[in-house]
């Protein structure tokens, strides 16, 4: 039987070495592509592309280029995208730099459909609507909650127009095409210290700084509460809706809400530490944001339910370790 292949887009980002890993794992030839290499351990990829996707002519080497004879890929994972936690995406200073390098590259790969079988693309939570996110208890966001359409944030927006661009490329061309709404994906070797990092990583990068007592800063009131769901489940999930009939929509996300002050003082329990929290002005994004698993359970008799606290033990450990070889 012919080993099948796949090519990762954003192969050198937290998730995408980590799809590379995991797709190797199972016996695939593949495919890297990416600005940059993994910052934190060498690429998995029997084959890594490194250059900008914004590029037309590099989302076109990427599929064509080939030591093995590839005509077109099996799935293409497109991943890439411009993005960051709260403090780059919130502040509205990077707002046309997000919109417009994911746009460009999402436009780029769905006219490049004769080169590959199937399309798996990642979508976001951040595409539902800002009015329904006001309530720190919020129920789950269903994923027909999408429209009528208002997203808090440029990045949100764009993710909606690339998922409606990818279904119209299903429509007119046939090319199956997979589309997931993460909810704040977090685990070891993620982007921890440079603006760019979600809650967990970002706690964990606090707490592990401070002394022992000591006090680290959160923005606003610390009340808004999120979902975080640990690698190792998004890429079950990944795997799953790629190899089924399923087209999505389809949220990937953990129901075990928190707020971002229980998450710190959860990252200080691990590290074993008194903390103190100082809340200071900062963006926020929606007050309360839940993934809502009805769907994916119907539809891929399967849900994530792997326990925040221990998915955060495995982070802050890891970013621990990073903080110590900063010094």
């Amino acid at each position: 039987m012919e080993k099948k292949n796949a090519l990762v887009c954003g192969a050198g980002g937290f998730i995408g070495s980590h799809l590379v890993k995991r797709l190797k794992d199972e016996g695939y030839w593949v495919r890297g592509v990416d600005l940059k290499y993994p910052e934190f351990s060498k690429s998995a990829a029997d084959d890594f592309v490194q250059g900008d996707l914004r590029d037309y002519s590099t989302c076109r080497t990427a599929l064509v280029k080939s030591n093995i004879n590839i005509k077109e890929f099996d799935e293409v994972y497109q991943l890439a995208a411009d993005m960051g936690g709260a403090g780059y995406i919130f502040t509205g200073v990077h707002d046309l730099d997000v919109m417009h390098n994911s746009a460009q590259i999402n436009l780029n790969f769905s006219k490049l459909h004769p080169r590959f079988k199937k399309l798996f693309f990642s979508s976001s939570a951040c595409v539902y609507p800002q009015d329904i996110q006001k309530d720190v208890n919020n129920p789950g966001l269903r994923e027909e909650y999408a429209y009528p359409a208002n997203p808090d944030s440029e990045y949100g927006w764009e993710k909606l127009f690339s998922e409606r661009l990818y279904l119209t490329m299903q429509r007119n061309t046939g090319v199956p095409v997979r589309i997931s709404r993460f909810h704040n994906i977090f685990g070891p070797e993620g982007t921890w210290n440079n603006g760019k990092e979600k809650a967990p990583a970002a706690m964990s990068r606090k707490v592990a700084e401070a002394s022992n007592p000591g006090e680290i800063e959160i923005w606003g009131d610390g009340d808004q509460t999120r979902s975080f769901l640990y690698i190792d489940e998004c890429l079950e999930g990944i795997r799953r809706l790629v190899n089924s009939d399923y087209t999505g929509p389809l949220n990937i996300g953990s129901e075990e809400m928190i707020s971002i002050n229980n998450l710190a003082l959860m990252a200080a329990d691990i590290a074993g530490k008194y903390i103190s929290l100082k809340h200071i002005p900062g963006p926020l994004g929606v007050r309360g944001r839940n993934s809502e698993n009805t769907l994916i359970k119907k539809v891929l008799d399967w849900a994530p339910d792997y326990p925040l606290r221990k998915g955060m033990e495995k982070t802050y450990s890891w970013i621990a370790e990073q903080v110590e070889k900063s010094k």
